[in-house]
């Protein structure tokens, strides 16, 4: 089990730039597939950011080009930076860990509290 916590949310202008900051209590070196959903008021949690199985990294359409996932294995962290931010953005931001079997089944699912971000001017 791997309890995280995120932090770095705030109130940010359009245009700005935010980085959020997942820290584990374990190491996440391996073992576990690590990514940052949102989920806004009346919609559904979505996708933002996740390294694969394979290392490589994914992004949500909207975010692409402007959003950053990465990871510091010494700290046990994985980092959103988020840049050129719109309104749209603004939601509830969600650290998860997955850990995957050899057959690709989810077999482990963790989840941050969630840090909140606002873009407005």
């Amino acid at each position: 089990q791997v309890q995280l916590v995120e932090s770095g949310g705030g109130l940010v202008q359009p245009g700005g730039s935010l980085r959020l900051s997942c820290a584990a209590s374990r190491s996440i070196f391996s073992s576990y597939v690590m990514g940052w959903y949102r989920q806004a008021p009346g919609k559904q949690r979505e996708l933002v950011a996740a390294f694969t199985r394979g290392s490589s990294s994914i992004y949500a359409v909207s975010v692409k080009g402007r959003f950053t996932i990465s990871r510091d294995n010494a700290k046990n962290t994985v980092y959103l930076q988020m840049s050129n931010l719109k309104p749209e953005d603004t939601a509830v931001y969600y650290c998860n860990a997955r850990i995957y079997s050899t057959r690709g089944d989810i077999i482990g699912n963790y989840w941050g509290q969630g840090t909140q971000v606002t873009v407005s001017s």
